[in-house]
């Protein structure tokens, strides 16, 4: 029970450590910046914001779902579908105006991937699992 407790605290900690800092960079991505001593460039630091959105999200969801493949399929949809607000967002500072379109066509596959997985592993019979 110990270990567990050390692993759900780690894995809580260092999402919210991605939580706090991809959502500071996504909202306000010139202070980030500043901070961070890094170049004012909007539309990379909304992406680096979402991608440690995503991760942060991941590492949460993987505490309550134990499937892998839905975690990933999860932690994707979301990133993907952030990362395409972006490209409708920033369009102004570059890129095409399909970017965005594109980018949700992918998150409609995931989001079909998705409810595809959690339609099989809700059938599954847990006891049968732990034997195989």
């Amino acid at each position: 029970m110990r270990t567990q407790s050390v692993v759900g605290g780690a894995v809580v900690t260092a999402a919210l450590s991605m939580l706090v800092t991809g959502a500071w960079a996504w909202v306000s991505p010139a202070n980030f910046a500043e901070w961070a001593n890094w170049p004012n460039h909007v539309h990379f630091l909304h992406d680096a914001g979402v991608f440690q959105i995503g991760i942060g999200l991941m590492l949460l969801v993987a505490l309550w779902w134990r499937d892998v493949l839905a975690v990933g399929l999860a932690g994707f949809l979301l990133t993907n579908t952030l990362h395409a607000v972006n490209h409708a967002m920033d369009l102004d500072l570059g890129g095409h105006a399909s970017d965005a379109w594109q980018l949700l066509v992918l998150s409609t596959v995931a989001a079909i991937g998705l409810t595809a997985r959690l339609r099989v592993t809700r059938r599954r019979d847990p006891a049968a699992e732990s034997t195989a």
